[in-house]
């Protein structure tokens, strides 16, 4: 009669797919990211332009945009570097066949909370301004 064995369990093709979909996840959020941050960078230079053509003579106000799009981009560079990390870590345990019980994903709380912050920062800039 054959029994079971009990050892390690084998990672399958299937884990290996749905890492890389996942990296490929977090590639496409830090490009959104970098994309966006730029938009925002950019937004000042078009706020510039609107008081021009209103004929308006304001100080430059763009400086601010600048900052929070810098920032955002920075973000999205960040998500890339720890989206690798992440990625060579989980499948060195798939080749180990170390399989982790994981808690919710530190990095993705730590992104939602710092575009949260810079969310309020840009409402309160642009209500303010």
């Amino acid at each position: 009669m054959d029994t079971p064995t009990v050892g390690k369990p084998v990672a399958d093709v299937r884990d290996y797919l749905a890492e890389e979909r996942t990296l490929l996840a977090w590639i496409r959020t830090s490009l959104a990211l970098m994309g966006f941050g730029f938009v925002v960078a950019r937004f000042g230079l078009f706020l510039e332009e609107m008081r021009i053509a209103q004929g308006t003579t304001l100080p430059e106000t763009h400086g601010v945009s600048r900052w929070f799009g810098t920032a955002i981009i920075a973000a999205g560079i960040l998500v890339n570097l720890f989206a690798i990390r992440r990625h060579r870590r989980l499948v060195g345990e798939l080749h180990r066949g170390q399989f982790a019980v994981y808690a919710p994903s530190q990095e993705a709380i730590i992104l939602a909370l710092f575009l949260a912050v810079i969310g309020v920062a840009m409402a309160l800039y642009l209500t303010l301004a």
